[in-house]
């Protein structure tokens, strides 16, 4: 399958060009960037050294294509969807310009007018482990953000059985690559290293597309941490009546014993005893456990993943996977490394 990357240049398309490049069923034919043209890729991608000699090119020099994979920015990829759409018969899009269907909420989360509201709506959502029967035959995919994908695999468990009440809270602390290749001064070195900032108190955008698949009211909030990679959320709920551990390991494990990227992590000793994104760098692997309170009703549920992978460009090559009727793993086998 011929796949062009629209985007290439930035963190995102970095992964996307890693996971494809080693991909068997997949051949990168344009990795499009109107910063850079014709330059080599391993430029801004130096882990690509040796592995590519494909340079970046402008739109109008793709060639022939089956998926166009948009890594491009809020926004703007709105505007590019039905030319592209045009060129490949799938689209894949890892912006925030689709996730949502109401354009009140864009307009409330991302503080513009939607450029397109007659495309909410019209897009699968690139959720595997909810969405995998709709993504066989989708043309249109849009993958979730980092922190809201960590989040709705937390919590969806718990709101689709009908156990919690309908408010959480979700404390997000993610790495510095969440910012993009141009963060600006607040991703600086001399401003970050060292330092936890509070960067959303509250109303985290992410905090929509958790609302939006859970159906709970979400309220999020977010901090900047000196890692680069990694996303770890806690998300807080209260369930209605009181569980044991037993009953909560069980009702995770029937939603996603079978899931070849979620992985329950709930122990009671050890220093990895709840999921840490650290040891997830550059896996396609979410680790989801939980802390239950002792009177079996509070419930806090930790979720982490590689924000660039699971939050992003792996879970793209996931659902390209499940739409072209691959193995959910093909290229996607890394185990991460530990330690790191």
């Amino acid at each position: 399958m011929r796949v062009a990357i629209v985007g290439a240049s930035g963190f995102l398309g970095g992964e996307l060009l890693r996971l494809l490049l080693g991909h068997p069923h997949a051949t990168v034919v344009a990795a499009v960037s109107r910063r850079l043209p014709g330059r080599r890729v391993d430029g801004p991608h130096p882990h690509l050294r040796g592995q590519t000699g494909l340079r970046f090119c402008l739109p109008d020099d793709v060639p022939d294509c089956d998926v166009a994979v948009l890594a491009t920015p809020h926004g703007a990829t709105a505007g590019l969807i039905e030319t592209w759409r045009k060129r490949a018969e799938v689209v894949i899009d890892l912006s925030a310009d689709l996730r949502l269907r109401s354009a009140e909420a864009y307009h409330h989360y991302y503080g513009a007018e939607h450029p397109h509201p007659e495309l909410l709506g019209t897009a699968v959502a690139g959720w595997p482990e909810r969405h995998r029967a709709e993504l066989a035959g989708a043309n249109l995919i849009s993958v979730p953000g980092c922190g809201a994908n960590a989040a709705i695999l937390a919590l969806y468990p718990l709101a689709a059985e009908g156990l919690v009440e309908p408010t959480a809270t979700v404390d997000a602390r993610v790495g510095s690559s969440g910012s993009g290749h141009s963060a600006g001064f607040a991703g600086q070195h001399a401003v970050r290293s060292g330092a936890m900032r509070v960067f959303a108190p509250q109303g985290h955008r992410h905090e929509a597309e958790v609302a939006q698949a859970t159906g709970l009211s979400v309220a999020m909030s977010a901090t900047a941490v000196e890692a680069v990679r990694g996303v770890q959320v806690l998300c807080r709920a209260r369930l209605h009546d009181a569980v044991d551990e037993v009953a909560l390991h069980r009702l995770y494990r029937r939603h996603y014993g079978a899931e070849p990227f979620v992985r329950l992590v709930a122990h009671r000793r050890g220093v990895h005893r709840l999921p840490e994104p650290k040891m997830l760098s550059g896996t396609n692997f979410c680790d989801v456990g939980f802390s239950l309170a002792t009177d079996g009703r509070g419930v806090v549920v930790v979720a982490a993943l590689d924000n660039l992978v699971k939050g992003g460009s792996g879970n793209a090559v996931q659902c390209l996977n499940i739409r072209a009727g691959w193995p959910e793993r093909t290229g996607l086998e890394f185990g991460g490394l530990y330690p790191l």
